[in-house]
């Protein structure tokens, strides 16, 4: 499970003194943590525990991305590289991503599958492809590639 990973790579970053990857997988830690506090008080069916970390931790790094962006259009490239160097501790913790390649090999299957034929039916597809695919996928880049996939 990822959260066992998180853990050892906590102890690891601890014993070896990093103190910058130590305090990056802490808040990632907190965070997963408040998100178990949030679904336990919502009254939301239980999901997979890989999921909804792979669902953190995506939500974090997009957070990050936006900062960085935001961070170097405002000239504090210290503040950008600290946020890059967070983006890449939680990135070691996704799963594989899928290449471009790939994905749109997976959004030919499910088009075809679904028997969508325009635009009109990119609600569906993106719903199959995100019960599917959604540890391995950007949902943002993937909606783009369904769009232009069923515009053709």
């Amino acid at each position: 499970m990822i959260r066992d990973d998180i853990k050892a790579a906590l102890v690891t970053a601890m014993k070896s003194g990093d103190k910058q990857r130590t305090a990056a997988i802490r808040l990632i830690q907190s965070t997963i943590k408040n998100r178990d506090i949030e679904q336990r008080t919502a009254t939301q069916a239980s999901t997979d525990d890989d999921a909804l970390v792979v669902e953190v931790l995506q939500k974090m790094i997009k957070q990050r991305r936006e900062s960085i962006t935001l961070y170097e259009q405002g000239g504090r490239q210290e503040l950008a590289d600290a946020e890059k160097a967070e983006v890449a501790v939680i990135e070691g913790f996704l799963p594989q991503q899928m290449t471009e390649d790939e994905t749109k090999a997976a959004i030919d299957a499910i088009v075809t599958e679904v028997g969508a034929s325009s635009v009109k039916d990119m609600g569906r597809v993106m719903a199959v492809l995100k019960e599917r695919h959604a540890a391995q996928l950007d949902m943002s880049k993937a909606s783009g590639l369904v769009k232009a996939r069923l515009s053709q």
